[in-house]
């Protein structure tokens, strides 16, 4: 029977619609404040779209959310023609909602920057990628994007075959030294400082904070070892392997605990087997299987 893979991917694209558009409706929103109070104000240019148009507005009066919105209305078209329908749909909310926030917050914004006033650049950045990064974080979880750059950047890696990665980089990077040689490179490196927090907020959003601990281990000791397992009310996997050195067969143990049993477990199976070979790595999400029920408090 063959999948019919479209079809899943209306019905993910449909499910909690409503809340997740929600949530990108007061993302949009907390990413206009952000950009007109702190951004545009202290002319902090972190690339993209939202860069080009502080320098815009800057050095020729150019309205920001003029800009951005025919801006991203152009990206919203060529997006139809060259990455289609189904991927355009993600992005035309953020699109339209993000330059339509900036014009209504303008005025409100210009009042508060009035009132909140910060005697150190690195404090507006801090506060501006914190804001930045969990707007973000948000609409990306809930399967939305602000478009702007990113949808030329993907149409770039569509036809040019350019990764995505170089691409985002080489464009924003353009945008940030453009903004260095036109407002000074203090305002630069806050811009710099902006964007790490923006990135690190995302990836915790997006994945969570690991809370499980994720063991492969190799041991001469196999049946103590899964006994111990059983008896931390944990589940395992074996899986069969063979060593690329020694081309042998052998298993290896997979299991997830949580981060509050790492020590205890990583020592005791060292203690049962001080020749065992284990590898640990972060586990943000465990779906099924058998493991300890966490407790929700």
């Amino acid at each position: 029977m063959k999948f019919d893979y479209k079809q899943i991917i209306d019905e993910v694209f449909s499910k909690n619609f409503w809340p997740r558009l929600l949530i990108t409706i007061i993302g949009s929103f907390v990413l206009a404040v952000n950009y007109n109070l702190f951004l545009l104000h202290n002319n902090l240019v972190i690339g993209g779209t939202s860069g080009i148009a502080i320098i815009l507005h800057e050095y020729f009066n150019i309205d920001s959310a003029t800009f951005l919105m025919i801006v991203n209305i152009t990206f919203i078209i060529l997006s139809f023609i060259f990455l289609g329908p189904r991927n355009t749909g993600l992005t035309i909310v953020g699109s339209l909602l993000y330059p339509l926030f900036v014009s209504l917050t303008s005025g409100m914004c210009d009042y508060l920057a009035t009132k909140i006033v910060f005697d150190e650049f690195i404090l507006i950045a801090l506060v501006s990628g914190c804001l930045f990064g969990t707007a973000n974080g948000f609409i990306y979880k809930a399967g939305f994007t602000t478009g702007g750059s990113d949808i030329i950047i993907q149409i770039i890696h569509k036809y040019l075959k350019i990764p995505t990665g170089v691409a985002s980089f080489s464009f924003n990077i353009l945008v940030i030294l453009s903004g260095a040689m036109l407002f000074g490179p203090e305002k630069a490196v806050c811009a710099v400082i902006v964007i790490i927090i923006n990135s690190v907020l995302i990836d915790k959003i997006m994945l969570g904070i690991s809370d499980s601990k994720m063991f492969y281990i190799v041991t001469k000791k196999p049946e103590q070892v899964k006994d111990f397992i059983s008896e931390m009310k944990a589940g395992y996997t074996i899986m069969r392997t063979d060593g690329g050195y020694t081309n042998k067969a052998n298993n290896i143990i997979m299991c997830v605990i949580s981060t509050k049993q790492y020590y205890m477990f990583k020592n005791v199976i060292e203690e049962i087997d001080p020749q065992a070979f284990f590898i640990i790595s972060d586990c943000y999400e465990v779906y099924g299987g058998h493991r300890e029920v966490k407790n929700p408090f």
